[in-house]
């Protein structure tokens, strides 16, 4: 993920200790991938976070946390095998509006992206992630996401697509939801980065739900490439099955 990333990655680290793009309901992680990863032998702790302030004050499904005023999160862990393969695991959580908390899930992810990614004006990947989910966090026990991404770097902007693919592997209806996510920023310099990031819900890819039912929301971002990097954005939903308001961020400590 671009060092402007990573710092805000850490960068929430260090504010939180404590992310499906489908916005309507709790993401733990809510990111454009674009393809950076650790060096091999390197270790890396992200703290992904968000704070709905204004969503659905309805769960998602029966038994679930409604997202209005709910907090949702998880530490990330990742390493590097190869220039071009990176694993991690993460554990979600989230807190609802009236302090009630819960560990969601447990997820497992592969990732493989091509090499130095970071000093390339054109990059590629593909991340592969599964997990394990409790029934009050997500109806569907096991799911996996496939998460392609490809992105452009100049001197002064950036743009990355990650056209996600979301499947249940437990449960009756295993076709695959589109999710995607982009990113367009503008850097500004080695260590500040400004970026616009769309995240989408569309639904089954044979046949995608009504406007009214896909969620859209756009985030404005902020990157900083400091000893912890920190990505902080405000968002808005931009319909009644995305969340009005939400506030996330993302810090990032390499080892």
């Amino acid at each position: 993920m671009n060092r402007a990333v990573n710092t805000a990655r850490r960068l929430a680290i260090v504010l939180a200790l404590s992310a499906w793009p489908l916005m309507a309901h709790a993401a733990d992680e809510i990111q454009v991938y674009n393809a950076e990863i650790n060096e091999p032998g390197a270790f890396s702790l992200q703290l992904h976070g968000n704070y709905v302030f204004k969503g659905s004050k309805t769960p998602d499904f029966p038994g679930g946390v409604a997202p209005n005023h709910a907090f949702n999160g998880t530490p990330e862990f990742a390493y590097g095998l190869e220039d071009w393969w990176e694993i991690g695991a993460y554990i979600p959580y989230e807190i609802g509006a009236g302090g009630h908390a819960q560990i969601g899930s447990v997820k497992l992810r592969s990732l493989f992206v091509s090499p130095h990614a970071a000093e390339s004006p054109f990059f590629y990947g593909l991340n592969f992630e599964v997990g394990y989910y409790k029934a009050t966090y997500d109806p569907n026990r096991y799911n996996m996401e496939m998460r392609p991404m490809v992105g452009w770097r100049g001197d002064s902007l950036e743009f990355v697509l990650n056209p996600i693919l979301g499947l249940a592997l437990s449960g009756n209806d295993h076709t695959p939801e589109f999710e995607p996510a982009m990113r367009l920023g503008y850097i500004v310099s080695p260590k500040w980065t400004v970026a616009v990031e769309h995240y989408a819900g569309l639904g089954p890819i044979d046949h995608f739900n009504s406007l009214s039912q896909q969620s859209h929301e756009t985030f404005l971002v902020v990157d900083w490439a400091g000893p912890v990097a920190v990505n902080f954005g405000v968002g808005h939903g931009w319909n009644a099955a995305s969340n009005d308001f939400t506030a996330k961020f993302i810090i990032d400590i390499g080892f």
